[in-house]
């Protein structure tokens, strides 16, 4: 018989830590976060942006820090985009509420300050697994979402 052999579980020699290491700014980030929900308009024209504000140091941003304002419908847009051209598995929006879309609801609906806050707090999951992800990150639709005051819907898609 032939003897078992036994796997190497010897630990890997590392540097000990630093305190420059430990508290220093880490090599890679990026951090958005979607906050300040406002609503425009009044009736059927009514609508709620968020902020969307970027800080990154990983070099395929052009910009290292970034704010823009951003409705649902642009997010939308976002996923719809990726889906179409990218080969990342995109995952799903916070749901359109259309029962919240009802007339002659006893409360505010969609603009309800609870469902804003939900809605913000999904869409600000759903931005951040996305531009974590290192293909999306190529994605020229994507830099235009987090970094461009407005969404030229008449790009032409493509990698960065």
């Amino acid at each position: 018989m032939s003897e078992a052999t036994v796997a190497d579980t010897r630990r890997l020699n590392s540097k000990p830590q630093d305190l420059t290491d430990a508290y220093g700014p880490p090599s890679n980030f990026l951090e958005i976060d979607v906050y300040d929900p406002q609503t425009i308009g009044v009736g059927r024209n009514r609508f709620t942006t968020y902020e969307v504000r970027m800080k990154t140091n990983l070099p395929i941003f052009k910009l290292k820090e970034s704010c823009v304002r951003r409705r649902y419908s642009d997010f939308e847009w976002l996923k719809n985009e990726l889906e179409r051209d990218s080969k990342i598995v995109v995952p799903p929006l916070p749901g359109k509420a259309l029962k919240r879309q009802l007339p002659f609801r006893g409360d505010e609906g969609i603009f309800e300050e609870s469902f804003i806050e939900e809605r913000r707090a999904g869409l600000e999951q759903f931005i951040n697994r996305i531009a974590g992800h290192p293909l999306a990150q190529n994605e020229r639709c994507l830099h235009m979402f987090l970094q461009e005051e407005s969404i030229d819907r008449n790009y032409i898609p493509g990698k960065v």
